[in-house]
């Protein structure tokens, strides 16, 4: 008998150069044998290069687009990606809350990688009083992180700081710190649970964060226990970075169907 892949509904933004957003979510999902359920929450005009505008979409769209699956379909997980503005986020969480037993991936997104608000106003409250406690697993880079915890004074107090405020899992990844390479900080339980090391890759990325959290989130959709799901996602994450593409001025695409290409075999080194 032929099972249907689990689907995954994801509420982010559309990237017009498909490295980031909805289209990188989509096929992260497709890669890891997840049917993505993509929700709008806003329009953005980007390039490699960095952001030139956004639009929130309204609030009443982004729920009625949401209600549509969620009547229709069997949602296994959910992705938040970028909210745009408080509307939607309040919108989101209010969603989430509904269905407690599906396990959701937050990911903060505030800015792009060159510094843009992806946001209409401040969402850090929000953020840590709305979204961490329905966070099955939350993944903010460090930057991120310490946005979402100002007072505190290490990565160490910022992954205790969003456990505390309701989040069961935590991974603060370290792409951006400036050390020899990646360290990934896992948190949960009140405490720091594992660190994972990767070599750090040359170049900058442009949708590294959103290819980690929709792994994230079809592995927990397909049942795997956090941790595990947490592993397979960083490796997966890791080749999509190796096997990058340039294709843009800017920041290199993650090849998300790395897999699948007829030159696998060749070193992209």
């Amino acid at each position: 008998m032929h099972l249907n892949p689990p689907v995954v509904m994801v509420f982010a933004g559309n990237d017009p150069t498909g490295g980031a957003g909805l289209q990188a979510d989509a096929q992260a999902l497709a890669s890891m044998g997840c049917h993505p359920a993509p929700v709008v929450t806003a329009v953005t005009a980007q390039d490699t290069i960095g952001l030139k505008m956004f639009q929130a979409v309204d609030v009443a769209i982004l729920i009625a687009q949401a209600r549509a699956v969620l009547d229709d379909m069997p949602v296994a997980a959910f992705k938040v990606g970028m909210v745009g503005n408080l509307a939607n986020l309040t919108a989101i969480a209010d969603i989430l809350a509904q269905y407690p037993e599906i396990p959701s991936v937050i990911d903060p997104v505030l800015a792009t990688d060159r510094g843009d608000d992806l946001t209409e106003s401040s969402l850090e409250e929000a953020i840590r009083s709305l979204l961490c406690p329905q966070a099955t697993l939350l993944t903010p880079n460090s930057i991120e992180a310490r946005r979402l915890v100002p007072e505190a004074d290490s990565l160490e107090a910022c992954g205790q700081g969003l456990v505390s405020a309701g989040a069961r899992y935590v991974l603060i990844s370290g792409t951006h710190e400036r050390t020899a390479d990646v360290t990934h900080l896992l948190y949960g339980q009140r405490r720091l649970l594992e660190r994972f090391v990767y070599p750090r890759l040359p170049g900058r990325y442009h949708g590294s964060g959103c290819t980690l959290a929709a792994a994230c989130a079809a592995t927990l959709a397909q049942g795997l226990e956090p941790v595990n799901a947490i592993v397979q996602s960083l490796d997966y994450t890791y080749q999509t970075l190796r096997h990058a593409w340039h294709i843009g001025h800017g920041q290199a695409l993650p090849d998300r169907l790395f897999w699948a290409r007829e030159d696998d075999s060749e070193d992209p080194d």
